[in-house]
């Protein structure tokens, strides 16, 4: 029990890490590539690229992770953000766009490696404790509220060119985490989540109701943060607000993102994860409700802090629904087609934040998505009566 609750908190404080670079860069990213292009459109495509890392690592980082371990996966993730935050500094020196692209690429590599922390969390922790572990991998993130706005607005000006002190503290933050993780110690995966023996075909796993409404219910989720978080500090420059106010509303959102994963984990474990899921998407609408009523400071922050616990419901109880579908032996397959999926969601919304902002404008963007987030209900109201009716037919 004592090595199980010190893997989790190795995984806790890699996730604090990792998150802290990842808010670092959305405080800053699109301010960084508005200073190197000249065309306003493009300004988000360096952190869309980070997305298309991702995606494109995913894969890869998932099927070699079940050969070479967890350690030596997330090694290497931590490896790229060092690489990420050299080629971005240098890229700030040599106002080259293209560099900074690149450079955003390798962070998207550390990213695919690091979205296997809460799936690690699960596979350390006994089948009584594992949706407390991915919550409390996830309550990491509440550090990252504090430490990675701070680090971007700090570094925005400690050197002479704009935004080579944040990524300098990018490249620090991702040292940290390769010494941390060098101790991680994961075990031995002898038993399985579902009890089956075999590896079932890919199409079968992933094509299971529970799988399925995990999968979209967690990629919309997160594709809805990712393309309001991106547009965020470019609106709310629009609308005069100076970096430390931005920064400030990106803290109050990432602590209503991590902060409610103290207790997300108990209130699925009471209520039911479906249940949890709705609730989080009756907060990403009223969301939307705040964007289209105001632009001021104070509609910025509560907005974004209820688009952070909905996106905490959803993701946490996503991740949780996913767990019960596939077996130790089918984890490679089943964790990477979910978050592969996830990120082209993110990479989609990524690059669309920038062309719907500057189309539309922030309030009508945010009209749009509206249908999207009511669709999400459907799913799970469907996966409950599915269950009900599998539960009945069982005990004929």
């Amino acid at each position: 029990m004592r090595n199980m609750h010190r893997q989790v908190l190795i995984l806790a404080g890699s996730q604090a890490i990792f998150q802290s670079i990842s808010v670092l860069i959305m405080t800053i990213g699109g301010l960084a590539g508005a200073l190197l292009t000249p065309d306003a459109s493009l300004i988000t495509v360096p952190i869309s690229m980070a997305s298309l890392g991702t995606v494109i690592a995913m894969f890869p980082a998932s099927l070699w992770m079940s050969r070479a371990g967890r350690k030596t996966g997330f090694i290497t993730g931590t490896l790229s953000g060092i690489v990420a935050a050299v080629i971005s500094m240098m890229a700030m020196i040599q106002h080259s766009f293209m560099l900074l692209c690149f450079g955003m690429f390798f962070l998207g590599i550390y990213q695919a490696f690091a979205q296997f922390y809460r799936f690690a969390a699960g596979e350390v922790a006994l089948p009584a404790f594992r949706t407390k572990a991915i919550s409390l991998v996830l309550a990491g993130g509440v550090i990252a509220a504090l430490l990675g706005p701070f680090l971007a607005s700090r570094g925005s000006t400690l050197f002479s060119v704009a935004y080579v002190g944040s990524f300098l503290f990018m490249g620090i933050m991702a040292s940290l985490g390769l010494l941390l993780l060098s101790r991680l110690h994961m075990p031995e995966q002898t038993g399985d989540i579902t009890g089956q023996a075999f590896i079932r075909p890919w199409v079968k796993v992933i094509t299971q109701p529970a799988y399925l409404v995990a999968l979209f219910s967690g990629a919309s989720g997160f594709g809805i943060m990712v393309l309001g978080l991106t547009a965020t500090p470019i609106a709310m420059k629009h609308y005069g607000f100076n970096l430390p106010q931005i920064a400030a509303v990106i803290q109050l959102h990432i602590l209503g993102r991590f902060l409610p994963s103290f207790f997300t984990g108990k209130l699925i474990d009471r209520f039911g994860v479906i249940k949890i899921m709705l609730v989080g998407i009756l907060l990403l609408l009223a969301y939307i409700a705040l964007v289209v009523s105001g632009v001021t400071w104070g509609f910025f922050a509560v907005a974004l802090i209820l688009m952070g616990i909905g996106w905490n419901f959803l993701y946490i109880g996503g991740t949780s629904l996913l767990a019960t579908t596939y077996s130790t032996r089918e984890k490679g397959v089943a964790q990477a087609a979910n978050d592969m999926s996830v990120f082209i969601f993110s990479l989609i919304c990524s690059l669309g934040a920038g062309p719907l902002l500057n189309t539309f404008g922030w309030k009508i963007m945010h009209l749009i998505l509206l249908p999207w987030i009511i669709c999400l209900v459907v799913p799970m109201l469907w996966l409950t009566w599915h269950q009900r009716r599998t539960q009945g037919s069982a005990l004929k």
